[in-house]
């Protein structure tokens, strides 16, 4: 690594060595936890607006409204972890946060659905940020005080998961989407200020990382296509020349990639890793169980916030804040059993949460797909569900950081996000097509019915067994030194 340094780099170094004290430590650590989390509280914000938004645009294509940040920011990791080598992660965190907060802006200020969505895909360059500040931690600060931060950035969840739902449903409920929307624009910008005024700089850098352009060409334009015609199939039938060609068109592009890492010098995906067993079958297993339950939490959060409307919609019609006091035994079931599986990861095979946490999740949906009437069949099938939500987030990055050295950490975390992102697109896209199935159209606004609704937790539950599946495929992995230490 040392090779790879700016000039400065050994002072820096030595610098970095040296403990951080007191306030200037706490105030290091707000700084890279505030904007990790805000990427969860976003998520949470926008997917309980989204039922509002779809309304008052009069839109049937309300899945974009989630669906452009989320494929801006998949799309972007890798080249954001290739500019952090370039230019260091302080100052690409600063540019992709203020690049973010213009899309912000546009987004909340948007007269017309149109721009909205444009807004929304700028704030995209916000997403990778979370592959950054764990990076930044070690770089920063000595490997005691690393593992402490470390923890500090990451048990952030545990407000989001507790109060995030009671903000989103104050906001939502007296200031409608247009105050969510602000809402986002003022967290960023609170972020941004941290990054700028707390955050140390950093000087690692590597002369050698080259900008795969042509391969995230290929990707971005492969997976946008493929993306877009699923998401369309619906409308155009799924013969017709517009969805063979987007879909045909996109799965070639994405062969093209695949051709192109092995071709090159510096690729966005280093090909010879994944081709190891307990890499690979890392990366599928994580990849469909986490892409499964993030793609398709949009699922709960339209049967509870949609309106009921006789043959029309089948939502539940609840307020924001109702939702969040039923979900909040959930929340709190989540941040539990996740710190629990922490701990037992010290001691048990990895491989166990990732297996237990999918079959759990799996049953939860079939349960939830049959009994999601009343108050009391959310919450008490909800909880179910959370024990193995909470098994599987906690596993994630622990199952990567024991199938790789520490110098392929960063490469191999990114791949893994990477991946967890496009499953995730690809899921929710798919979600939004089986709902639409048994949708109906009112006014110019898209609504669905409680077969689709059904169908939905149908297809979650048999993605994350898929998911399961492959995590029987996973060797066992032997937990690293500096890992069990964090």
């Amino acid at each position: 690594m040392t090779s790879s340094l700016t000039p400065a780099a050994p002072a820096a170094e030595a610098e970095a060595m040296n403990p951080v004290r007191g306030a200037r430590f706490a105030l290091i650590a707000l700084a890279l936890l505030w904007p990790t989390q805000l990427l969860t509280l976003v998520g949470m914000l926008t997917g309980n607006a989204q039922a509002s938004v779809a309304v008052h645009f009069q839109t049937t294509h309300i899945a974009w409204f989630i669906l452009s940040t989320a494929l801006v920011s998949t799309l972007l990791t890798p080249f954001v972890i290739k500019a952090a080598d370039l230019y260091g992660k302080r100052q690409v965190m600063i540019a992709i946060t203020l690049t973010g907060l213009v899309g912000d802006i546009i987004a909340a200020s948007a007269g017309n659905y149109s721009m909205m969505l444009i807004g929304r895909s700028i704030a995209g360059f916000y997403g990778p940020i979370g592959a950054l500040t764990y990076a930044t931690v070690r770089e920063i600060l000595p490997p005691k005080q690393a593992a402490t931060a470390s923890g500090i950035v990451g048990s952030g969840v545990a407000f989001v998961a507790i109060g995030g739902p009671f903000l989103t449903g104050w906001v939502l409920d007296d200031y409608g989407f247009r105050g969510v929307l602000w809402s986002i624009v003022a967290a960023t910008a609170i972020g941004l200020l941290l990054i700028l005024f707390a955050v140390p700089k950093t000087h690692y850098r590597d002369p050698s990382a080259r900008m795969d352009w042509i391969g995230g060409l290929l990707l971005g334009g492969g997976l946008t296509a493929l993306t877009y015609g699923i998401g369309q199939g619906t409308d155009w039938g799924w013969t017709s020349a517009g969805t063979l060609g987007c879909v045909i068109g996109g799965l070639a592009a994405i062969a093209l990639f695949v051709v192109s890492q092995k071709r090159i010098a510096q690729p966005l995906v280093h090909l010879a890793m994944l081709g190891r067993r307990k890499v690979w079958t890392v990366i599928l297993a994580t990849a469909l169980t986490g892409g499964a339950l993030f793609g398709t939490g949009i699922i709960a959060s339209l049967l509870v916030l949609y309106p009921k409307i006789p043959t029309i919609s089948d939502g539940l019609g609840m307020t924001a804040t109702h939702s969040a006091v039923i979900g909040l035994p959930a929340s709190l079931l989540i941040l539990a059993v996740g710190f629990g599986t922490g701990v037992l990861l010290r001691k048990v095979d990895a491989r166990l949460p990732l297996i237990l946490g999918g079959l759990i999740s799996t049953v939860g949906y079939l349960a939830q797909a049959a009994y999601h009437y009343t108050n009391a069949e959310l919450i008490w099938w909800g909880n179910l569900f959370s024990i193995g939500f909470g098994m599987i987030v906690a596993v994630i990055p622990i199952l990567i950081m024991r199938a790789v050295s520490a110098e392929e950490q960063a490469i191999a975390s990114g791949i893994q996000w990477m991946s967890i992102g496009v499953v995730t697109t690809l899921v929710t896209t798919l979600t939004y097509v089986i709902l639409a199935r048994d949708g109906k159209v009112l006014q110019g606004t898209q609504f669905y019915l409680d077969q689709g609704y059904k169908n939905a937790f149908y297809f979650a539950a048999g993605t994350v067994f898929l998911g399961t599946l492959a995590g029987l495929l996973i060797p066992r992995l032997e937990p690293a030194a500096d890992v069990e230490a964090a």
